[in-house]
């Protein structure tokens, strides 16, 4: 189960350290598919990366919430 994180006494969302854990999975992903020259066969990059982070945060999540 999810729990909030105490810093300092405030009370944190689990999303504070998630979301940036997508998005570095993300950011690693882009800059992997840009140096294999695989992002000129996306249709809509755009899309396609706002789909990988959703699912690169439920799979962080999955991971870490259990």
């Amino acid at each position: 189960m999810l729990h909030e994180i105490p810093l300092f006494g405030v009370l944190f969302s689990p999303l504070v350290v998630f979301v940036p854990l997508a998005l570095l999975m993300l950011w690693l992903t882009q800059w992997l598919m840009q140096r294999l020259n695989l992002r000129r066969w996306l249709w809509k990059p755009a899309w396609f990366d706002l789909s990988l982070l959703v699912c690169y945060l439920g799979l962080v999540v999955w991971i870490w919430g259990a």
